[in-house]
């Protein structure tokens, strides 16, 4: 009977769930591949009329992120949701279906001279997927997160109705910005169908200044130094591999020539400055475990010396990210059990509640993920659940996915 009713709603397709549609350790019932927005609501209304949980997903690169939902009914690809509906060249803004892939996206913008100034952290990842999860790469810097990048969206909420930020406006949610609510929800407050992005010109010029550096204090002052300095860097990124030495990396970009940009940025990092290709691990994503961390700028060096911490087991971690932000990803190798992560996640968490900051594990085995709280303590908590009563008050879209078991 529910499959009848699910195909009536979603007649593009609704197959039983197979090997790969399991989001985290959770295996669902049904894919359904709507075509459209249309399709979506009735979709989700009938979900809804039918008590199901429910998942969207775009590419799939990102469904072991996060908890593992409570329980899980329903997959909603939208893959077949891949199109660019909209570019006005004239005006740096572009509208895209929540499943288009970030890749075709830029290949579309760069015939125009332009880019979306939003790294595709994940290989394959989807508009829709990059703003549900929030994440970003390097250009954050420079750019900001994806946050700043997202203008509008158009979603279905769980029980079927459809709505635009800045249009429509849903009972009870009336002043919020929904573009930037939706932004980071892992998908808990409703099913992005299209996003309005702001993009920005290609530059014509780029170049990489690679330093290496053995002490950890020594790299956050030269590194404080270059953000207070003029060379108004795109990106600067920083990477230590366990206890070894630093590596610093920092991108410039600009319409004009960069020599002058370029000898100040060499002359502040010191004498193992030098321009050269982007390193290979630019952007990457380090270990199989992965825990994103966010700290104040004065705190970049304790991320940075992490290794050299008590409490690190045998397994060193790899840290890497975006040190003109605070920004980091710290990463363990698949051999690092269950104690020695919950051991990392530990001492992260501390220091980085010390200053005002938070560690969060992306990405971990099962084994791993089940053993600990993956997204740990969050301000504004009762807040994040007032408005997810408000958007899904059935608690049918991704239960348990998000912060506090949201």
């Amino acid at each position: 009977m529910s499959t009848v009713v699910l195909r009536a709603a979603c007649p593009s397709g609704v197959d039983d769930a197979g090997a790969g549609d399991e989001v985290g350790g959770v295996a669902p019932s049904w894919v359904a591949r709507p075509r459209g927005p249309g399709e979506v609501a009735e979709l989700l209304r009938a979900a809804d009329g039918l008590g199901m949980r429910t998942v969207a997903r775009g590419a799939g690169t990102k469904l072991d992120w996060g908890a593992d939902p409570e329980g899980l009914e329903l997959v909603v690809d939208l893959s077949a949701m891949s199109s660019v509906l909209e570019h006005s060249a004239e005006d740096l803004v572009v509208r895209a279906e929540a499943g288009c892939p970030l890749a075709e996206l830029q290949r579309l913008l760069s015939r125009a001279g332009q880019r979306l100034p939003v790294d595709e952290v994940v290989e394959g990842s989807t508009v829709g997927g990059a703003v549900a999860t929030g994440i970003c790469g390097p250009l954050r810097h420079r750019f900001g997160a994806v946050r700043d990048m997202v203008l509008g969206v158009s979603f279905v909420r769980a029980d079927g109705v459809a709505a635009k930020s800045g249009s429509k406006v849903v009972k009870n949610v009336a002043g919020y910005d929904l573009a930037k609510l939706f932004t980071g929800s892992f998908g808990t407050l409703g099913v992005l169908t299209e996003v309005i992005l702001r993009a920005r010109p290609l530059p014509r010029h780029e170049a990489f200044v690679l330093a290496a550096f053995e002490d950890v204090a020594e790299t956050g002052a030269r590194l404080r130094a270059l953000a207070h300095s003029g060379a108004v860097p795109s990106a600067v990124e920083a990477r230590r591999d366990g206890r070894g030495p630093l590596e610093a990396a920092v991108l410039l970009e600009g319409a004009a020539p960069l020599d002058s940009r370029v000898g100040e940025v060499t002359s502040i990092l010191g004498d193992s400055a030098a321009v050269a290709a982007r390193p290979s691990w630019w952007g990457a994503l380090p270990g199989r475990t992965t825990i994103k961390v966010a700290v104040p700028l004065r705190a970049v060096p304790l991320v940075l010396g992490v290794a050299d911490l008590p409490g690190i087991g045998s397994s060193a971690p790899l840290v890497s990210g975006s040190a003109g932000v605070g920004v980091f990803f710290v990463g363990l190798p698949t051999s690092a059990g269950p104690e020695e992560v919950r051991s990392l996640v530990g001492v992260l968490r501390t220091l980085c509640l010390a200053e005002g900051g938070s560690a969060v594990v992306l990405r971990a085995p099962p084994e791993v993920r089940d053993s600990l709280d993956v997204w740990g303590p969050v301000d504004g908590l009762e807040l994040m659940r007032r408005i997810k009563r408000e958007f899904d008050p059935g608690r049918r879209l991704s239960p348990g996915r998000f912060v506090g078991g949201i």
